[in-house]
């Protein structure tokens, strides 16, 4: 949507703990795996799946990142990372792509940041 060159596998959605239950009552119908409390080596946040028209949608609530010291950082202020997008006269909000390089770097997704630096370096 941002005209990174990456193969899209699902659709994730990344919202407050509050609207991820919202989500999954809303679509209740579509959900394959209710959403809860999930803790990773690196990541934690209230999670959960839907399957909409054939698409895997993941939903992720208050995500958390491991700091290198082992610490939990704050989940981040969504609303300071987020940008429209037009597509086919849709107004679509996604995260920046600084933002996402920054999240896949300390989630140790260093081949997909690498693609996101390269589309940084080529905004600039």
């Amino acid at each position: 949507m941002q005209g990174v060159p990456i193969e899209v596998h699902d659709i994730d959605i990344q919202s407050t703990e509050e609207d991820v239950y919202k989500i999954e009552r809303l679509f209740s119908e579509c959900v394959i795996r209710k959403v809860a409390f999930s803790v990773d080596e690196k990541i934690r946040s209230h999670f959960g799946a839907l399957m909409i028209d054939g698409i895997k949608v993941d939903i992720m609530g208050d995500i958390q990142k491991k700091s290198e010291d082992g610490t939990w950082e704050n989940p981040p202020d969504l609303n300071r990372h987020k940008k429209i997008v037009e597509i086919e006269g849709m107004h679509v909000p996604v995260l920046s792509l600084e933002y996402e390089y920054h999240a896949y770097l300390k989630l140790g997704r260093i081949e997909t940041a690498e693609k996101l630096r390269k589309c940084l370096e080529g905004q600039s």
